[in-house]
């Protein structure tokens, strides 16, 4: 059995920042309440910084486009930047139920279908959710 150290390796190896839309009611609250979820001794693993900031725009880079983001990034401890589903992946597996996320996606065709189902909530959100600006 794999212990709690090997499954999620030191803050400081393993911390990531998120990049997420402030101007998005969904992605805010999306962000609040993985705030609120993370324990106390997962809190400093993830970092949210707004899109719409000039942080984000230095930490993107070539990646950063003016506007209103298509997907959120993570960008890890060695800058590495992810996208979309892929960007959320490691947050959601420290929320409570994360390893039930880890087993249906490693299933077949459901991360996939998991990607599919962000690609529609993303390109949706204002429509669906509205906008805080």
């Amino acid at each position: 059995m794999a212990s709690a150290t090997e499954s999620f390796p030191s803050e400081t190896r393993d911390s990531c920042t998120i990049i997420y839309d402030e101007e998005c009611r969904f992605c805010v609250r999306s962000k609040e309440e993985i705030e609120r979820l993370l324990k106390t001794s997962q809190a400093g693993f993830v970092r949210f910084i707004p899109y719409q900031s000039l942080e984000a725009e230095q930490v993107l880079g070539f990646e950063y486009r003016l506007g209103r983001p298509d997907v959120a990034y993570q960008v890890g401890p060695d800058g590495q930047i992810e996208r979309g589903l892929e960007a959320m992946l490691p947050v959601l597996m420290r929320l409570p139920g994360g390893r039930l996320i880890t087993i249906f996606l490693s299933l077949p065709g459901f991360k996939f279908l998991a990607h599919k189902l962000y690609e529609l909530v993303a390109r949706n959100r204002y429509r669906w959710f509205g906008a805080l600006r």
